[in-house]
């Protein structure tokens, strides 16, 4: 009994003095939050907005500031932030959800598991959409037509969800790859080069091109995908279109990663005062008033999905069944 009461009195001891320790490194520096994709998009938006309301609640109130780095569908940012990036709590990033399946599928070399994951601003619901001018409209369209669909990168959204109708499917799409954001997807629909593309946040739809809902510019929603949650588009699940159960359990563990729609890491092996401190304040700022008014005003879902739930899914994700994660990594490829 006397020896559980001084670990106790200890364990108190250093969580006083964590908070402080933190402060004082915190105090007087900048911290940067590394961004995966091009300016404008989804990720780049919610990763400024998070930027603007971190520093009131980080100890010491640091500077903070957004740091573009597109590159390879978001890996070179994630990779950036597994090996190059310095341990010490100043530098953590978001980058594509899809990401976290590299590892499994394609090899990468890193292992989200080891990342400090601050949560996810969101859950989110991917679609599949197409120009107004595209004879591609409906599901069975896409599925029967040839159709040129946009990409990114090996691991990105829109060319994973490519990947998995070419296969799942049988879908006669062709896949046109090397954008780096859906900004510039959407530019290349818009041009003609492409019918449209896959991974189209709903929340980066709502908040980033509502005119692509009404008017000129009107696009076809073909499909949705998610690991669960529905939205208002008028679009059937993709689950809903597979019977299969070994190709429904492989759709269905590549849809994970789509509650953390809007992902955050820090590095490996930070001092432990400081990831704590990010993770808290990471919490305090999504539900701030301020940041709320100013999501709800710009269009953005908030549905915060904390550090425990993600390193819960990465552990689910990376204990599937071998034939599982060699059916869903086929699937995903193109």
């Amino acid at each position: 009994m006397r020896l559980t009461r001084t670990l106790l009195a200890g364990a108190l001891a250093i969580a006083a003095i964590l908070p402080a320790r933190a402060a004082d490194f915190y105090a007087g520096r900048t911290v940067s939050i590394v961004i995966g994709y091009s300016v404008g998009g989804g990720y780049d938006l919610y990763a400024r907005l998070l930027a603007r309301f971190l520093d009131r609640h980080l100890p010491g109130n640091p500077t903070v500031l957004p740091q573009s780095m597109p590159g390879a569908g978001s890996l070179k940012a994630v990779m950036y932030l597994s090996a190059v990036a310095p341990h010490d709590g100043t530098v953590f990033g978001t980058f594509g959800r899809s990401m976290v399946l590299e590892p499994l599928f394609n090899g990468a070399k890193f292992d989200p598991r080891k990342l400090n994951w601050l949560g996810s601003i969101t859950q989110d619901v991917s679609l599949c959409v197409t120009s107004a001018a595209s004879p591609i409209k409906t599901w069975d369209d896409l599925i029967t037509q040839h159709a040129r669909m946009g990409g990114q990168a090996a691991g990105s959204d829109p060319d994973v969800y490519a990947a998995l109708l070419k296969h799942l499917f049988d879908s006669n799409l062709r896949l046109v790859t090397g954008y780096p954001g859906n900004n510039e997807l959407g530019l290349a629909m818009d041009r003609g080069e492409i019918d449209g593309f896959c991974g189209l946040s709903w929340s980066s739809l709502a908040s980033r091109h509502p005119e692509w809902m009404s008017g000129a510019h009107k696009i076809n929603l073909i499909v949705q995908a998610s690991a669960g949650t529905a939205t208002e588009a008028h679009a059937p699940q993709l689950t809903s279109k597979i019977t299969d159960p070994r190709k429904l359990a492989a759709l269905r563990m590549i849809l994970q990663t789509q509650a953390i729609a809007r992902p955050f890491a820090a590095p490996p092996n930070l001092p432990p005062e400081r990831i704590a401190a990010l993770r808290q304040a990471f919490l305090q700022t999504v539900a701030d008033p301020e940041f709320l008014a100013e999501a709800a005003r710009l269009g953005l879902d908030v549905s915060p999905v904390p550090s425990t739930a993600v390193d819960a899914m990465l552990a689910d994700l990376y204990a599937q069944p071998p034939e599982v994660i060699r059916l869903a990594k086929d699937a995903s490829t193109y």
